[in-house]
């Protein structure tokens, strides 16, 4: 793999900071909900960007605030869900339909950019879903069941240390 030259690292950090802007800003699809721009990698000739990035839906968006909002004013309702851990479920299929929407969109967006960009030639947009935050989740989940796992093996070592 070759070394990323320090050009390419500002234009990837300035796309980065750009983008994140202008989506939350210019794309106006109420089918997209919040997203994060993750990271840019730029091709060598700066010619192609891969932008990745990590979206929560508008309708899960919605869906979380409908539920937080009713839990807290007392109401029930039979068809909220109370599971956490559905809410926080990755969905391929809201993945890929924000990515849809942000490819479709990359040709306004990289309009926009080279409105902003003093550079020469603007790179072409590549969206893609950032699998590393939902990944650090689930390994973080791990870690925390084998932590429990063990206190329960050793419930007079608090701190997971072993004394000898």
């Amino acid at each position: 793999m070759s070394k990323i030259s320090p050009r390419q690292q500002k234009v990837a950090d300035q796309l980065q900071r750009e983008l994140a802007v202008l989506i939350q800003q210019e794309v106006r699809d109420p089918r997209l909900g919040m997203v994060s721009v993750t990271s840019v990698d730029v091709s060598r000739d700066l010619a192609y960007a891969d932008v990745y990035v990590t979206a929560l839906n508008a309708a899960r968006t919605q869906r979380v605030t409908r539920t937080v909002a009713d839990s807290e004013a007392g109401v029930d309702d039979p068809t909220a869900q109370t599971d956490t851990g559905e809410l926080e479920s990755d969905d391929a299929a809201e993945h890929s339909e924000s990515l849809e929407i942000l490819n479709r969109a990359a040709g306004y967006l990289r309009g926009l950019l080279a409105k902003r960009m003093k550079l020469r030639i603007t790179p072409h947009l590549r969206f893609h879903y950032d699998e590393s935050i939902a990944r650090g989740r689930y390994l973080s989940g791990l870690i925390e069941n084998a932590v429990a796992s063990d206190r329960r093996h050793n419930p007079d070592d608090e701190d997971g240390q072993t004394r000898e």
